[in-house]
């Protein structure tokens, strides 16, 4: 039935579901920025709590249950935690190299004069922790661990700098995220120089080929998701033989995201003119012919956004409230003994994220500024600086990560307790002193 007046239909009003009055607060709850955060911490503290626990023997045994995928003659065969960490957690790190595409091509680190500062504050914050572990562990056997408390959590810095509110300064904020996010860059590189045990060249050369198929199939301009999605698969395998983690392919293909959306605004503004009458379903009597004009809108409007937008928007939720809080379930549990909190191993990783962080970022973004390479945001001072770098001492999840990969047995529990205890001071240390340099603004 053809409307009679096509300006009073209210585009904006949908139908409500039985559904929707359940839906709508866990959708409201996903968009607060501590929220991933605080999801991630109660996994990590379940999981804890689990592993101390009169179920702990089933707990952590139950990572270890064996789960195969194959075809015919062909099959995969390794542990739930196995296929956590190298599998679910290839969406993580594709998320992540969309991120850093973002912010190099749209963000803080496009500009090299703004973008100076968090890389400095980066370099000091991987290099210091590092050096600060090595000087605690050289010549004994986790001195392989170097690289654990190098990382920043992006997800509970988040949480944090949200939890603080609008006292933080927007200048100290995105220097901070944006440090995250050159840090993140830097722990890839580490994950694949430093912890690459053997390399397979025929697997590495097979992955490389594979990268370039993908790259040949976006020249073409195919369109196709899931052929995308099967090349991912493939290349993921092939990394996986290699002995190159993984977890990388994901970052590369997150960077391979093209930025630039099919359809660009101008476009899309000229054919939502045209197409005014075919959205209200004027003129257009034929279910068939109105089906068809709007299957095309609907092509179109998906198009005007870029694929980086798109796979983040639609990832993210996905990262943040399912794939980072099953890791931390899988990854956070640790046994804690009477003598846990003395064991060197802990202590050098938790001296590396609580100390090595604020003062390798403090005094290499310092260093940047004396030198004119770089200069404060505004409203932020030193004593801000020293304080953000604190909080960057929180490197949980990607810390656990390089843990798993850097040692094993009781040392990896006893890295594992470092990172929690120092992500822990960092973040009550770090939101502590923000809490004093920047107090609550009385409301007028």
């Amino acid at each position: 039935m053809q409307t009679e007046n096509c300006d009073d239909v209210r585009l904006t009003v949908f139908p409500k579901a039985p559904i929707d009055a359940l839906v709508e607060p866990v959708k409201r709850f996903m968009h607060i920025e501590a929220a991933s955060g605080v999801v991630l911490l109660l996994a990590a503290g379940l999981s804890m709590a689990l592993a101390n626990s009169s179920f702990a023997d089933i707990f952590m045994s139950f990572w270890k249950t064996e789960f195969v995928i194959g075809i015919g003659s062909f099959k995969m065969s390794h542990s739930l935690q196995h296929w956590i960490n190298d599998g679910l957690m290839v969406i993580f790190f594709y998320v992540v190299g969309l991120e850093v595409k973002r912010e190099m091509v749209m963000g803080e680190l496009t500009d090299m004069r703004k973008a100076a500062l968090p890389i400095a504050g980066a370099l000091g914050g991987m290099i210091t922790p590092a050096a600060i572990f090595l000087s605690l562990q050289y010549g004994k056997p986790g001195a392989h661990g170097w690289g654990i408390p190098m990382a920043t959590d992006i997800a509970f810095v988040v949480g944090c700098l949200a939890l603080l509110g609008s006292r933080v300064p927007s200048g100290l904020r995105v220097m901070l995220l944006s440090l995250a996010i050159a840090d993140d860059i830097g722990a890839i590189l580490v994950i694949a120089i430093g912890y690459t045990e053997h390399l397979s060249l025929w697997f590495l050369g097979a992955a490389l080929a594979g990268i370039a198929f993908f790259l040949l199939l976006m020249r073409l301009g195919v369109k196709s998701v899931a052929v995308y999605v099967m090349i991912m698969v493939i290349v993921w395998f092939f990394f996986h033989q290699s002995g190159i983690h993984a977890t990388l392919a994901g970052v590369i293909f997150g960077l391979l995201t093209p930025t630039r959306a099919p359809v660009n605004q101008g476009a899309l503004g000229k054919l939502i003119l045209k197409a005014g009458n075919v959205i209200q379903g004027c003129g257009l009597n034929m279910p068939k012919e109105r089906y068809h004009k709007l299957r095309q809108m609907e092509i179109a409007l998906r198009k005007s956004v870029s694929p980086l937008e798109r796979f983040e928007a639609k990832l993210h939720p996905w990262v943040a409230f399912g794939i980072m809080p099953l890791f931390a379930l899988a990854n956070a549990g640790v046994p804690i003994s009477a003598d846990s909190f003395s064991h060197p191993l802990a202590l050098a990783v938790a001296a590396g994220l609580l100390a090595g962080k604020p003062v390798g970022i403090f005094v290499f973004s310092w260093l940047a500024v004396k030198t004119g390479l770089a200069k404060l945001p505004g409203k932020v001072s030193w004593k801000a600086i020293f304080a953000g770098g604190l909080l960057a001492g929180i490197g949980f999840t990607m810390a656990l990560f390089i843990a798993g990969l850097a040692v094993r047995g009781p040392m990896l529990d006893d890295a594992k307790l470092g990172v929690i205890l120092g992500s822990a001071a960092s973040a009550v240390g770090g939101m502590l002193m923000l809490t004093l340099i920047f107090p609550r603004r009385e409301k007028s």
